[in-house]
């Protein structure tokens, strides 16, 4: 359970850290709590899509990945951000809690061009790398026993 939360945590920082360097990545988080909570919500989502979803597709694509050297793990990486932005504006979580916020990535949902596909692998790389940092710093904790 405690493992959910802190993969929850990293990738909540990690997409608000993506939003803000990555310009076709909308999350507008203000200090509103209602904001925070959807945050949080999209980090779970995307925290169950990178766990169930990602490794299937890393199983499917290994062929590919042989024969890119696996470059086709950014690709994965970038489907797998849209997929959350997909879930989290298919369903109406909006509705529970804010209805003017949003989570579009190159203005995906509703429209999937290249402006989608080349901002999801770029935040893809930036939540990447966030979230190795944030693991290697939070790598103390899995020692004691935490």
């Amino acid at each position: 359970m405690i493992e959910l939360l802190v993969k929850v945590a990293v990738n909540a920082v990690a997409l608000v850290v993506a939003a803000s360097f990555v310009p076709d990545v909308s999350l507008n988080p203000r200090d509103k709590i209602e904001d925070w909570v959807m945050i949080i919500l999209i980090a779970l989502v995307f925290a169950i899509v990178n766990t169930y979803i990602k490794p299937i597709l890393k199983i499917l694509a290994m062929p590919i990945g042989f024969i890119t050297m696996g470059l086709v793990a950014f690709v994965i990486n970038a489907a797998m951000l849209l997929a959350t932005a997909w879930l989290v504006n298919l369903s109406q979580i909006q509705d529970l809690l804010n209805k003017d916020f949003v989570f579009k990535v190159g203005g995906y949902p509703p429209n999937m061009g290249y402006e989608a596909i080349g901002a999801a692998v770029v935040a893809s790389i930036v939540i990447s790398i966030v979230s190795t940092v944030l693991s290697l710093v939070l790598m103390p904790r899995k020692v004691v026993g935490l």
